[in-house]
């Protein structure tokens, strides 16, 4: 099983706290075994590996659109954000449960290591680079 780290930028560290639960200690990506697994406080998804159809590397967000836990409008993807630098967006074939009554067909993370990520979940999910 590999772990990423979210990249927890010091000045939204005490706002993620109180509002999704989320600390470096409670917060990861999970790859293997089958399964991606995304922990952010008092969310997260656990999904097999069959069900990712596309993994996506986006970067330089701003900050109203990318901290914290997030739901798009445009395209009902969700985000788990704790930076502004970048992250990792997995599309699903069978949309999920990212937050409360909204169900996601995409799911973008801000990990430390950004491009690890994404070639973790591409090489455990089959997908090409």
């Amino acid at each position: 099983m590999k772990t990423f780290q979210f990249a927890f930028d010091p000045l939204w560290r005490p706002l993620l706290a109180v509002v999704a639960g989320a600390t470096p200690d409670n917060s990861m990506v999970a790859v293997g075994d089958g399964r991606l697994v995304v922990d952010f406080g008092r969310f997260g998804i656990d999904t097999p590996l069959e069900n990712i159809k596309d993994v996506q590397v986006t970067r330089d967000y701003a900050w109203f659109k990318a901290i914290g836990v997030r739901g798009s409008l445009a395209d009902r993807g969700a985000t788990y954000g704790s930076s502004t630098a970048g992250g990792v967006c997995v599309c699903f074939h069978e949309p999920l449960n990212a937050m409360p009554l909204f169900s996601s067909p995409g799911l973008t993370m801000t990990v430390v290591d950004i491009d690890g990520c994404a070639e973790a979940i591409r090489e455990a999910a089959g997908l090409a680079a």
